[in-house]
């Protein structure tokens, strides 16, 4: 297709901290970048993101950074979008999340495109069955696309009966060039492993799928990552390691037996939503043991390519029976799948599949 000037408001492109976005943004809009697309990524000064900055502005990509403070730097960056062929507002921007709603679409030229863009649209979803009068509802119509990076058949007819002229997902996928094997480290050698930001319609399931399962398995070692479960308490035999930056993945991934994935409430409520770490991991050649969702097997295949549980205590019987062998059969499994169809290019070619029939 034509190239175009793309202006994308989101949280972030260069920290991964909090912002569990990052690497769907990255392998997305680089991958439109390498099709010809310019891009131009506006994100705010929140959240101490910038301190944990884990890469430099990328060469595919221009990121203008604006203060919080008050409402000037993002006034001053929808003026600059205003000549752009596609405006793209992210969902969970951190700051003037409603006036960058009411304003994408408003400022578009003639013949662009705006487009919202759901990275948690469970979530966004039960945000508007909640709230009748909440402001995103009436705009939803306005904007020429609601794209979004989960959530099948129950997401795109939730947000069609809301107006949305069109809403396609853009699932999550694996960029190889970044999310590959690596040799194990041995300060993430573990039996289990998991990556998660400390959240409240997560944390009862972690609960249940990775803290009462390592105090079940006492002769296991469990390592936790993330943000915000310093206070947490934890078995004897689980170690936390705290944010774990990007660059440090694909070792993580590789030194664990197993990476566990736990999806959120609303997320697994919804279904055909596979994270991004499920995609990092396949990539580094993980095994992965997933929670039970709707879906799953349009990504990767039960057992033969991940390892599926229905409880905690599911969790306990798969990695008390585990094996390295098996592991490593599953995850070099997982990793050919993802490889072979859940790249960001080919996410990519679905999404100008899209943008063009719009633009028609």
């Amino acid at each position: 297709m034509t190239p175009l000037n793309v202006a994308f408001f989101g949280s972030s492109l260069v920290s991964a901290y909090w912002n569990g976005a990052a690497t769907y943004y990255r392998g997305v809009l680089q991958a439109l970048a390498a099709s010809g697309h310019r891009i131009t990524f506006y994100e705010p000064d929140a959240y101490d993101r910038q301190k944990h900055r884990d890469i430099p502005d990328p060469d595919w990509a221009r990121v203008v950074v604006y203060p919080v403070t008050d409402e000037t730097g993002v006034q001053r960056a929808l003026d600059e979008a205003r000549g752009a062929d596609l405006i793209v507002k992210a969902s969970g921007v951190g700051a003037f999340d409603a006036l960058l709603e009411a304003n994408v679409p408003a400022i578009k030229r003639l013949n662009a495109i705006a487009a919202f863009w759901d990275v948690d649209a469970p979530a966004t979803l039960d945000r508007l069955a909640a709230d009748p009068d909440d402001p995103l509802r009436a705009l939803i119509p306005a904007y020429d696309v609601i794209l979004t990076y989960g959530g099948g058949p129950p997401v795109i007819d939730a947000y069609r009966r809301l107006g949305a002229r069109e809403c396609v997902p853009i699932y999550n996928g694996l960029d190889p060039a970044t999310h590959h094997p690596a040799a194990p480290e041995p300060r993430f050698v573990c039996d289990l492993g998991l990556v998660a930001n400390r959240l409240p319609d997560r944390e009862r399931r972690i609960d249940e799928f990775f803290m009462h399962v390592a105090a079940d398995l006492p002769a296991k070692r469990f390592l936790l990552g993330g943000s915000g479960w310093g206070d947490k308490a934890m078995p004897g035999n689980m170690s936390y390691v705290g944010h774990i930056y990007t660059r440090d993945h694909n070792a993580f991934n590789a030194s664990a037996r197993a990476v566990l994935n736990v999806s959120r409430d609303s997320m697994a409520a919804y279904g055909f939503s596979p994270a991004t770490r499920v995609f990092e991991a396949a990539g580094a050649g993980a095994c992965i043991i997933t929670d039970a969702w709707d879906g799953i097997a349009g990504f990767f295949e039960p057992d033969a390519e991940i390892l599926v549980a229905e409880s905690g205590p599911a969790v306990a019987e798969i990695l008390a029976r585990l094996t390295p062998e098996d592991a490593r059969r599953i995850g070099d499994a997982a990793r050919a799948r993802a490889r072979a169809q859940h790249t960001y290019v080919q996410r990519v070619a679905l999404l100008q599949q899209v943008l063009e029939g719009i633009a028609r």
